[in-house]
């Protein structure tokens, strides 16, 4: 299931029509029409603006697929819940910690440290085409008439 698929499952579960839901949410219909026809992804400030409309959906869920739709009562305190505001920046704090705050357990570590250091590198080779030159121009009258011009060299 991708991200589209679980923005339409969220718009299901709270009977919304997609005009319905851009005007909650404040996106354009045309923004929302491209995300499901798949030919743009949503952006971060997209899916904020989801997140600060609908507090209670997991943002884990909503990212990824993972766990399940709404948030329950033991993966974020009540307070944090109350205290995001309409206006008020995503907290991930109380979700997870971040990456770097504590140490990796031994097996992600190991991991981490069996990944292939022979990467394949690529390179590119920039190809620089020379300046293009007028070589004619022609004008076509509607008399079915025409002139050619030469640049002088």
């Amino acid at each position: 299931m991708e991200i589209k698929d679980r923005i339409k499952k969220l718009m299901d579960t709270q009977h919304m029509s997609r005009q319905v839901f851009c005007d909650f949410i404040g996106l354009s219909q045309a923004t929302l029409s491209n995300i499901f026809n798949g030919k743009t992804r949503p952006t971060l400030v997209q899916i904020d603006a989801i997140k600060r409309k609908f507090p209670s959906v997991s943002t884990d869920w909503l990212l990824y697929g993972n766990g399940s739709m709404y948030n329950d009562a033991t993966s974020v305190p009540a307070a944090d819940n109350q205290e995001q505001t309409e206006g008020a920046p995503l907290s991930f704090d109380a979700v997870a910690p971040t990456l770097f705050d504590e140490p990796l357990e031994p097996q992600l570590q190991q991991r981490v440290n069996s990944t292939p250091k022979n990467a394949q590198n690529y390179n590119v080779k920039i190809i620089d085409k020379p300046q293009r030159q007028i070589t004619e121009i022609r004008i076509f009258y509607d008399d079915q008439t025409w002139e050619s011009f030469v640049p002088k060299k």
